[in-house]
């Protein structure tokens, strides 16, 4: 059995600028931790596989094409491929998401 720690984990070098933590890798799906400070954001992209985020702890404002909705601890916001995508945390508390993209992205995301 593999068990991975998050706080274990290094913080990935992405464009974002973001504490972004790389917790599984495989051919079928990859996902990631990131950590959102009030105010820290991400840049708004589009990815080659479909997406979901799932918010467990704070709120997120996420987008989603030309949507954008703040999202609570708890639930969970899918995305499909090809769409353009960001989350930002105006709120006033750290924000905790967890990210899984299926299948893994064989090419980089493309930056808006």
């Amino acid at each position: 059995m593999k068990i991975v720690n998050v706080a274990n984990q290094e913080i990935q070098e992405t464009p974002h600028k973001v504490d972004v933590r790389k917790l599984y890798d495989h051919a079928s799906a990859q996902a990631m931790h990131i950590t959102l400070q009030p105010g820290e954001s991400l840049k708004p992209h589009i990815t080659p596989v479909d997406v979901f985020f799932y918010i467990l702890e704070g709120a997120v404002d996420v987008r989603v094409g030309d949507e954008t909705i703040t999202v609570q601890k708890d639930h969970l916001v899918e995305s499909p491929k090809d769409i353009v995508h960001c989350l930002s945390n105006s709120s006033v508390a750290s924000a905790r998401i967890l990210v899984v993209k299926a299948p893994k992205p064989m090419s980089q995301a493309k930056l808006l």
